[in-house]
């Protein structure tokens, strides 16, 4: 499609002699500009995927994908509808639950926390969290005593596996002299650190024998949470639970609500959030776009007696566009595949840069207070890879088209005459 002699001609263009040297100076600038708006993309679009990826296990990992509760009454016969529902074929576990707002005190502090009554097995089945405990183990977790807890609100309190904590419902007994809130000291089994902030600094686990006795949910529970094959497709295992539960269940008022709707407006804000960012990252790669078209008429401008010339030995107009064509997508071509290096190492290595940074300015840069993640996270997807380098490339191809046949359409003459 190029011939060598259209390849030599648009090089030697590019070139950066001294009468061209500002020419040079505006294309250097625009592959810069590729390569920074490229990688920043990547790096930007990795992140933003790593922390969805990252929010959605440990979200899905301590909560399940589907949630059974009747309304305005607790669920009673919950053992029978547990053993029901768990021969539904895209059903992996169903956990009976209650859960309750509780303060929890220590002789070193006191803080707000989420109990979460749940059968020892079930909670030992959890990975996420049987996984990543930082002191003690399941063995005390059973019975009415023991508890396990997140790291982080340990530390607030001040305790340790062994240690004593007070649970304090705010939903206490009345009587003469008021309501008086109920109150129970357990024993802290295990604490967890799933890597989640809001998590690790309120979860309380307790029992699930103990949380009827604590939240008086006398033979019945909350709600049932029921983890699925395949969470992302979870519409076909709501409708087999519907099915399952018009079946077993015809009396009960039940209702049914999955993940994405209880995390609706959370994840819609990372995904608009993600949209937006793309958008805008991407004037960076439309401003290095117009910085090429700047060089390129000057360019044309200044090359048009060597046009002309050319013109007069027999190059075609066509050649005449290719040529610039040559010297204007070069610099895409090069800036996108330097932007995309650029960013997949950067994107690989984020958190170990983040730790670097860190340690060589002395600041947080990534609190987990605020990002609810301990670790940044990065995914590189690769179809976004080639999307982004696909729109550089794009760009670039059409900020050349108007000087390219802009030069192809000097007048060989008029060119000679007044140039």
């Amino acid at each position: 499609m190029f011939s060598k002699a259209e390849w030599m001609i648009a090089g030697r263009y590019m070139g950066a002699r001294r009468q061209e040297s500002f020419i040079s100076i505006i294309a250097g600038f625009s592959l810069l500009g590729i390569v920074l708006g490229v990688a920043t993309l990547i790096i930007v679009l990795s992140v933003m995927n790593g922390f969805r990826t990252e929010l959605l296990d440990r979200v899905l990992g301590l909560n399940g994908h589907v949630s059974v509760y009747e309304n305005r009454q607790p669920l009673t016969d919950f053992v029978r509808l547990a053993d029901e529902l768990s021969s539904v074929g895209t059903v992996t576990a169903v956990t009976p639950l209650i859960v309750g707002q509780v303060l929890a005190k220590s002789d070193n502090g006191t803080a707000g926390a989420l109990v979460r009554g749940i059968r020892p097995e079930d909670l030992a089945a959890r990975s996420i969290v049987a996984e990543n405990l930082v002191s003690g183990s399941f063995e005390q977790f059973r019975g009415l005593e023991g508890v396990v807890l997140g790291d982080k609100l340990a530390n607030r309190l001040g305790i340790r596996a062994g240690d004593q904590v007070t649970i304090i419902s705010p939903e206490g007994t009345a009587g003469p002299f008021g309501t008086i809130p109920r109150m129970k000291t357990f024993a802290v089994a295990a604490t967890f650190d799933v890597g989640m902030y809001e998590y690790d600094n309120t979860f309380v686990f307790m029992p699930l024998e103990a949380a009827q006795i604590f939240f008086r949910y006398e033979n019945s529970v909350q709600e049932l949470e029921i983890l699925v094959i395949e969470p992302d497709a979870v519409d076909f295992s709501v409708a087999l639970l519907a099915a399952k539960l018009r079946t077993i269940a015809a009396d009960k008022d039940l209702r049914i609500t999955d993940w994405r709707a209880r995390n609706l407006a959370f994840f819609n804000a990372l995904e608009v959030e993600r949209n937006v960012m793309f958008l805008i990252l991407t004037l960076i790669i439309i401003v290095a776009a117009f910085n090429i078209i700047s060089s390129l008429i000057m360019l044309v401008k200044d090359k048009s007696e060597d046009i002309a010339i050319l013109r007069t030995m027999g190059a075609t107009k066509g050649m005449i566009t290719r040529i610039f064509i040559i010297a204007g997508a070069s610099i895409g071509v090069i800036g996108a595949g330097l932007g995309t290096g650029l960013g997949l190492l950067i994107a690989l290595n984020i958190e170990s840069l983040r730790q670097w940074l860190e340690g060589l300015t002395g600041q947080n840069l990534f609190a987990d207070e605020i990002y609810f993640l301990s670790k940044l996270p990065a995914e590189v997807n690769g179809s976004e890879v080639a999307l982004v380098g696909g729109v550089a490339l794009g760009l670039t191809f059409l900020a050349t088209l108007y000087p390219s046949w802009r030069a192809a359409r000097i007048d060989p003459i008029e060119a000679l005459r007044y140039g």
